[in-house]
């Protein structure tokens, strides 16, 4: 048998194995145990709670309880100027000694933003995009027009803006709204010196209505009457009509040259 498998049988190489097993044992313990009191594991000063207070008071809190301080600041609307809004870590969790605690305040100033072009948009549309931007809605009033909740202008303190124009962010701007109507009053066309049928294609393309048709003279084609006379007629005071204002018309036989 060689001498290296005398020794491996022998006490002495279980004595030295032994020890060694032992010995990794004693260090691990000991590793642990300094680990858990040089972290103070299960111990520390719990973070006191800081939003919502102003950051002088914040900063004396931490400064008296052995805190370092790192602080950044973000624009958040209707909140008071220099107030925490977030810290981290969060209230009531236990830290070492000098620990940095995070802070957010409320800028001193809002940044400036442009209005987007939702000239044309559905308001629901209109609204989402203005709140990406930061900026809130005010009052909406609404307009005769054809497109329905459509943003037809766009008003802020008290007057008209472009898309484009810069303001700060968290602003109120005001909509005019399409009511989907359109226009309540139309132009009235002109009808004299036209035939009967031009007559009635330019009040339906008005928006108005052919009333009493009365007929002037020997009629022996109706097919070839012209209107001579109108009511309402257009006039200088007397330009538009309510729509499906009906007009009345005076027609004669249409003389051929």
């Amino acid at each position: 048998m060689s001498k290296l498998g005398s020794y491996l049988k022998s006490k002495d190489f279980r004595k030295t194995i032994l020890l060694a097993i032992a010995a990794v044992i004693v260090l691990t313990l000991v590793a642990f145990f300094s680990l858990d009191w040089y972290t103070r594991h299960g111990s520390g000063i719990p973070v006191p709670k800081l939003t919502g207070l102003p950051i002088d008071k914040a900063q004396s809190l931490l400064k008296e309880q052995g805190f370092g301080i790192s602080i950044d600041s973000v624009y958040v609307a209707d909140q008071e100027p220099g107030t925490v809004v977030e810290q981290d870590p969060d209230a009531g969790t236990n830290v070492k000694e000098n620990r940095i605690i995070y802070l957010k305040i409320v800028k001193n100033k809002a940044p400036i933003v442009a209005i987007p072009d939702i000239i044309d948009a559905p308001y629901i549309s209109a609204q989402a995009t203005l709140s990406n931007f930061g900026l809130k809605i005010g009052d909406t009033t609404y307009k005769a027009d054809i497109a329905r909740d459509h943003v037809l202008q766009i008003r802020f303190g008290g007057q008209a803006v472009q898309p484009g124009t810069k303001i700060p962010k968290g602003s109120t701007i005001d909509l005019v709204l399409g009511d989907g109507a359109g226009a309540s009053e139309v132009e009235i066309p002109d009808l004299v010196n036209l035939e009967l049928d031009a007559a009635k294609f330019a009040l339906k393309g008005s928006g108005l209505v052919l009333g009493t048709i009365t007929w002037q003279g020997k009629i022996t084609d109706t097919a070839s009457v012209v209107v001579v006379a109108q009511s309402p007629i257009k006039t200088d005071s007397l330009t538009k009509a309510p729509i499906g204002t009906k007009v009345n018309v005076t027609v004669s036989q249409n003389k051929k040259p």
